[in-house]
């Protein structure tokens, strides 16, 4: 597979994640509560990876190894809990901003785990997509944001716990094929999403067949298909451009509010969506210069 095939995999799982805000409103609007939207899409996501799975080259694993795997699932459902738990008590213009600092977190975790100091290249893109997401997220337009230190814990924690598994993509189980990788993975959150909301939390709620649509678009695009593409892409990039590439979440988030909900996105929301990938190019440059430097080597 051809080595630009990998950082475009990890740009994808990032799009999808963006198209999920835009699906949670819309649940949200229709009377859905959280436990239920999270549920459905887990057990659906779920569904899609284990189908594939059953029919996918899988390789035997002794108790521990799946266990390990599990685990390391589960800053995936944290991230969802923490990000929503954080939209209680802060807009979402300003939740999504403080979800955003994975893109330095990420490096800074690489940095400390694997000993990679971030070039001057890459602090240079993490500069620019911070500033792209403070104009994409509208806060230099909305006046009226609110702001508390107990949103910003939530908001900032799923910044980490989002870093972390995208590090634990690239690095835990890279023998393993995809499909298995992100398989184990997405079981590992739903384990732990069960014990948050348990099943019978369904039979108590109001369902409707409009569900089944909710539930499937956001376990296709929240549970299967990041962590499927993360687990192919990261471990041929590295957490730290893996995390920039990933910043794609934001713009498509802006784009699918404007395209599907209908929401007002100023002059200046534009703006920082070109800055955003503007600084997602820029972090994937020094990924290209690498590539060049050790072909020269080679030759």
């Amino acid at each position: 597979m051809k080595l630009w095939i990998y950082p475009l995999l990890v740009f994808i799982g990032g799009c999808c994640l963006g198209i999920l805000s835009t699906f949670v409103k819309l649940a949200y609007s229709a009377g859905y509560t959280l436990s239920v939207v999270t549920l459905s899409q887990f057990i659906f996501g779920i569904v899609f990876l284990w189908i594939i799975f059953l029919f996918s080259p899988k390789t035997k694993l002794p108790f521990k190894k799946i266990m390990l795997m599990f685990i390391a699932g589960v800053p995936m459902a944290l991230t969802g809990l923490f990000y929503y738990q954080a939209l209680q008590t802060l807009d979402a213009s300003l939740a999504i901003i403080f979800l955003f600092q994975f893109v330095w977190v990420g490096s800074l975790l690489e940095w400390v785990l694997e000993g990679k100091r971030p070039s001057r290249l890459k602090l240079l893109s993490i500069a620019i997509l911070l500033f792209g997401s403070l104009l994409a997220a509208g806060m230099f337009t909305h006046g009226d944001t609110s702001f508390t230190w107990n949103g910003a814990f939530w908001g900032f924690l799923s910044s980490i716990t989002f870093s972390l598994f995208v590090y634990l993509s690239g690095t835990v189980g890279v023998s393993l094929p995809p499909i298995q990788r992100s398989t184990l993975f997405a079981t590992g959150s739903l384990i732990l999403v069960l014990f948050v909301f348990p099943p019978s939390t369904l039979l108590h709620a109001t369902l409707s067949a409009d569900i089944l649509f909710f539930g499937f678009m956001l376990g296709l695009f929240g549970v299967a298909l990041p962590p499927l593409l993360f687990s192919i892409g990261m471990p041929h990039i590295g957490s730290g451009l893996g995390t920039i590439l990933t910043s794609a979440e934001l713009p498509v988030a802006v784009f699918m509010s404007f395209i599907v909900l209908g929401e007002a996105v100023t002059f200046i929301q534009w703006v920082g969506v070109i800055i955003i990938l503007a600084g997602i190019l820029v972090g994937n440059k020094e990924k290209s210069i690498s590539h060049q430097s050790e072909k020269k080597a080679a030759s």
